[in-house]
């Protein structure tokens, strides 16, 4: 398969054979080898040209994929657990202003790791992504995986205390008619906010829309508008008065976030000192 897919990637036997530092004539017999096999061509030459067949062509994607998850799996064997890199995915959101903000608490308590973050919206495919551990926002439906809810979160309207103070009225939700909403690309959470409160005549149709709640939360701060907050993303702003909380009204959150990990590395001590801090630094934010 290796000879097969480098022959294919290349589209030369004579490249392939110097990649994999073998001779020409044995990648010819291991290609042969497993047409035999599979009872088909998978090359064909035109004008001295090598070509797949759609044979070929049927196959390659699919053993560049194998060979691709076989790697994963051999680095991660290969990995020193103790020390060393630590790669952790999450949202651009909550990296920023929640996992950011305390990861230099875990590196005076574990200086040996070095913790690489990589942001994505999509869930990580752990077969095939050089990713250890992963801090998913969602429903907790990852079958096959090891998954720990670490936080619910509430939402509410947050502001700038110079649009608290300088602004028109905010002191009930019909107030907000008069003021910029800010918005997510999750923009049915307003209308259900204000469901919540017994408001139904403020617009939700317009205002500014982000991509990522951070950005959301960075505009409120700026005093552009009022923006509906995810308690565990406003958490630091609120705490040193960038912004504030005019009203009492919350709404639940529909999703939680999750620790999520293949089961086998779930007790990998890197990963296990990781997972660790994660809810040591919960509690003592409860606290």
């Amino acid at each position: 398969m290796r000879a097969f897919e480098a022959a294919a990637r290349h589209l030369s036997f004579t490249r392939a054979a110097d990649e994999l530092n073998v001779t020409q004539a044995a990648i010819s017999h291991q290609v042969k080898a497993l047409e035999q096999d599979l009872g088909m061509p998978l090359f064909e030459r035109l004008n001295r040209a090598l070509h797949l067949t759609k044979a070929g062509q049927t196959l390659y994607p699919a053993v560049t994929e194998a060979l691709d998850i076989l790697a994963t799996a051999v680095d991660r064997l290969h990995r020193d657990d103790r020390s060393g890199e630590l790669t952790v995915t999450t949202t651009d959101s909550f990296a920023a202003t929640w996992l950011v903000p305390r990861l230099g608490r875990f590196r005076k308590a574990f200086p040996q790791i070095d913790v690489r973050i990589a942001t994505a919206d999509e869930s990580v495919d752990f077969a095939r992504a050089n990713v250890d551990l992963a801090i998913r926002y969602g429903t907790g439906e990852w079958p096959d995986l090891s998954v720990e809810r670490l936080m619910t979160e509430e939402i509410f309207p947050v502001c700038a205390p110079s649009l608290l103070r300088d602004g028109p009225p905010l002191e009930k939700p019909a107030d907000l008619k008069h003021h910029t909403l800010l918005q997510d690309d999750m923009r049915i959470d307003w209308r259900m906010w204000l469901m919540a409160a017994g408001e139904t005549d403020v617009p939700t149709g317009r205002g500014p829309i982000y991509q990522h709640s951070n950005l959301v939360l960075q505009a409120a701060e700026q005093g552009d508008g009022v923006a509906l907050a995810r308690s565990v993303l406003v958490a630091d702003a609120l705490s040193s008065g960038r912004l504030v909380k005019p009203f009492d009204v919350t709404l639940p959150a529909r999703f939680a976030y999750y620790v999520v990990c293949p089961r086998a590395d779930r007790d990998r001590p890197k990963v296990k000192a990781f997972r660790e801090w994660l809810f040591d630094e919960i509690g003592q934010t409860a606290g």
